[in-house]
């Protein structure tokens, strides 16, 4: 999928930070990922012109397409959080942190256990509790606003599902409360079983998802019903924590990939928290953003992040 020019709007690394500019990218120079310092950071160069979505590659019947919202194109810059820690004080979770997601495209937020993934997940969907600050610019399509209700959606690492439903019914209950009154239960059923068929969960349709006592769906069936449940409203921008954890590399593609077809036919903003995926999996990814200790240490390309370390 070719990537549209960045708006002028879209973040650009700090000036406080050394940089050397090459033909198509500015690049800091590569330090060691052990080291904790800063490392190539990649951000596309600027367009000199707003970039014009172009319209995804529809599927007739898909619903998505049918009830299809504004695409949103998420940037931050300069973003930092800070939690309160009765003994140490104020800790920072995230230290300037710049970045966009596209839509259409899957961005990955990756690094080890710890280095602040989750939170700056968080911090993009209005997240933060209680004890936690966030600072810096948060912005939507170039403004700085909040998501319109319903516009984003998020899904937990955490299963919370109801272990006596069937697929089905999880699905379709979830669509009875969650899209608008305008539409007949004939209308929201209808979307809640072409949402089914979109996250391949046809075939175990009437099983009953199951839990830890009573056996049902596979782990990476229950989490696609997650995901499927969350795209009811057909959001503009998805965000997933860990949506590939506690899955083999065969499920995790699965889900994965359904993400990517999803986001590509429909225009939607996908951001991911995602650990040790697999090669099949990380080939899915338009976008990555490393992160070490709470700072990032490459933004760009997926597909360039390896050719940059293995040239380094």
């Amino acid at each position: 999928m070719a990537a549209s020019p960045l708006p002028r709007w879209a973040p650009t690394p700090s000036p406080s930070r050394p940089l050397r500019l090459t033909s198509s990218t500015i690049v800091t120079s590569w330090c060691s990922w052990s080291s904790c310092q800063l490392s190539p950071i990649f951000f596309p160069r600027r367009s000199s012109e707003p970039s014009t979505p172009s319209p995804a590659n529809g599927v007739a019947g898909d619903w998505r397409e049918e009830s299809r919202v504004s695409e949103v194109f998420l940037t931050w810059e300069d973003l930092s959080v800070t939690a309160t820690n009765g003994r140490k004080g104020h800790v920072v979770i995230l230290d300037g942190l710049s970045g966009y997601a596209r839509p259409g495209e899957v961005l990955a937020l990756m690094g080890p256990s710890g280095c602040g993934k989750t939170t700056l997940l968080d911090a993009l969907a209005g997240r933060l509790g209680p004890s936690m600050k966030g600072r810096g610019d948060i912005m939507i399509n170039g403004r700085r606003e909040k998501l319109a209700f319903g516009t984003s959606a998020y899904v937990t690492q955490e299963s919370v599902l109801m272990a006596t439903l069937t697929v089905a019914e999880a699905v379709r209950y979830s669509a009875q409360l969650q899209l608008p009154d305008s539409m007949s239960p004939s209308e929201k059923r209808s979307r809640a079983d072409d949402a089914i068929k979109q996250m391949g969960l046809a075939v175990v349709a009437d099983t009953r998802i199951g839990g830890r006592v009573s056996k049902g769906i596979s782990g990476g069936q229950r989490k696609r019903v997650s995901i499927c449940i969350e795209l009811l409203a057909s959001p503009s921008l998805l965000f997933l924590d860990e949506p590939t954890s506690g899955l083999d590399s065969a499920a995790s593609y699965h889900v994965m990939s359904r993400i990517a077809r999803i986001a590509q036919r429909g225009g939607m903003t996908v951001v991911a928290a995602v650990h040790q995926p697999s090669t099949e999996v990380f080939e899915l990814f338009h976008g990555l953003c490393l992160m070490a200790n709470g700072k990032t240490v490459y933004f760009g390309p997926a597909a360039k992040a390896i050719e940059v370390r293995l040239r380094n």
